[in-house]
């Protein structure tokens, strides 16, 4: 008998119109703060849920400042998500302790990434942005079998160290033929605040020869800007405290991108 296609099981989320993917195949690129300001930018004219999908190292709970909050449950034993910000979110962050590690082999994520997909009250969404973890593993495959994603957002710093790893992450998804829908440069540089002169913090690399030659789409460059670090860790982002700072455009400029990319 033949073995079953896993990605012929996929089902759609009920009243969710496009799930995104957000990756980076390797950690320390700001893939989890891309995320939730590119969430909390499409939040400002849409529908949006934030999934935080790194079981391991979930950060979003404490970027937006909702670290100590508990999702009810419905009388169907369906999680509600946490509501913060014009976003609907949820994450293990608000089931575990921080401290609390996470020790699971790759059924436990799957039956994890089940509930938070099926088990969880999103209501009627216009984008569910999906925070993955850094690399190509469990959770990455599990979220392409159980839901139809209209595509992935590939994150990278400028530097070839970076480039490496997100290659893997793009060849995962196109073996299982999820849209990469482009790609965003974060800590792209620094604007010298005396001057506005712009600042190269890391060395370029081949990034841009990549997009132009793979025909993928440069979605924005952010800039780095410590101040994001500080409002994350205050659990205000920058979006909503610096409202016309240059990367509060540059999140706005990409979310427009999106919208155009993906319409409701």
């Amino acid at each position: 008998m033949a073995t079953p296609n896993p990605f012929e099981q996929q089902r759609p989320i009920p009243k969710v119109k496009h799930i995104i993917a957000v990756s980076s195949g390797k950690g320390g690129v700001g893939k989890s703060t891309v995320s939730t300001h590119l969430a909390l930018a499409l939040a400002k004219r849409f529908k949006v849920g934030l999934l935080d999908a790194d079981i391991y190292g979930p950060s979003i709970p404490r970027m937006l400042g909702c670290l100590k909050q508990k999702p009810a449950i419905t009388p169907e034993q369906k999680l509600v998500p946490i509501e913060r910000y014009r976003l609907k979110i949820m994450s293990i962050g608000f089931l575990i302790e921080e401290e609390s590690a996470v020790v699971w082999r790759g059924p436990m994520l799957f039956k994890a990434m089940d509930q938070f997909l099926r088990d969880v009250e999103w209501g009627e969404l216009d984008y569910l942005i999906v925070d993955l973890p850094p690399g190509t593993g469990d959770v990455q495959l599990s979220l392409a079998q159980k839901v139809p994603l209209s595509g992935a957002i590939v994150v990278t710093t400028p530097q070839n160290i970076s480039l490496i790893d997100v290659k893997k992450a793009i060849d995962m998804f196109q073996r299982v033929q999820i849209p990469i829908l482009g790609i965003i440069e974060n800590m792209s540089y620094m604007v010298n605040p005396s001057n506005g002169e712009k600042i190269q913090l890391f060395a370029k690399g081949d990034l841009n020869n990549y997009i132009q030659e793979k025909s993928f789409k440069k979605l924005g460059e952010v800039p780095f800007n410590p101040s994001i670090g500080v409002a994350s860790e205050a659990g205000i982002p920058i979006i909503e405290s610096h409202t016309s700072s240059e990367e509060t455009q540059e999140f706005t400029r990409i979310a427009q991108k999106i919208s155009e990319i993906l319409p409701v």
